[in-house]
């Protein structure tokens, strides 16, 4: 079962800086079927697998997304 919030952790390496997002669920399916999450700009969108798996989509051209993309997933929100 997938979460409906994300943070994604984009850095370079392991001794680098992070730098987090807060993504949430689109209620679009990715290409490889799983569902896709995106930031409150739209900017920054990933497809994450039921595994944890990440895959980060692009939505304008010229992006060029780090090389090391880590998920964790965050409490939904309360009402």
């Amino acid at each position: 079962m997938s979460a409906e919030r994300y943070e994604l952790v984009f850095s370079e390496g392991p001794d680098m800086s992070e730098d987090v997002v807060v993504v949430t669920a689109t209620g679009q399916a990715g290409p490889g079927g799983h569902p896709v999450y995106a930031d409150a700009t739209g900017i920054v969108r990933a497809e994450i697998s039921d595994q944890e798996e990440v895959r980060v989509l692009a939505s304008g051209g010229g992006q060029d997304p780090a090389r090391v993309v880590r998920v964790r997933p965050l409490p939904d929100p309360q009402p």
